[in-house]
């Protein structure tokens, strides 16, 4: 097993909808089994709890996309389950079960999107897309 930072979490809504978890802290773990499992752990605030209270009881995937080490990295996708919640004194430790999908494309997909929705186009569309795919803001930030 290979332990990582956990940076950043975002619930996948829907494919064009991220919602930002404001992590207070967070760990994940590769399991390197043989059906590719990870153990996603995160510290989130009680008003984070709430978002995930409605996932815990569901039996469909909660997708997830996280960060792992620095915040420059690619985000990763992940296919979840939540395992367990457990208040740990001032925060909720919320453990997630899932596999890593492999969506690099659906990035930049998602990101030409949002440039075309912005109105841009030619020259400048694709020196934004440039930019932006170097950068790799997440697309929630891309929306301000």
């Amino acid at each position: 097993m290979k332990s990582f930072k956990l940076v950043s979490l975002q619930l996948v809504l829907d494919k064009h909808q991220l919602e930002d978890v404001n992590l207070l802290d967070g760990l994940i773990i590769n399991k390197e089994d043989e059906h590719n499992r990870w153990l996603i752990e995160a510290f989130v605030t009680s008003g984070e709890y709430e978002k995930f209270k409605t996932y815990f009881s569901r039996t469909d995937d909660l997708t997830i996309q996280a960060i792992i080490t620095k915040k420059e990295n690619d985000p990763a996708t992940f296919l979840t389950k939540i395992l367990h919640i457990k208040e740990v004194e001032d925060c909720y430790s919320i453990l997630f079960e899932g596999s890593l999908k492999n969506l690099k494309i659906e990035y930049a997909e998602l990101l030409l999107q949002n440039l075309l929705q912005r109105g841009l186009y030619g020259h400048e569309l694709l020196q934004e897309f440039k930019e932006k795919l170097r950068a790799r803001p997440k697309i929630t930030e891309l929306k301000k």
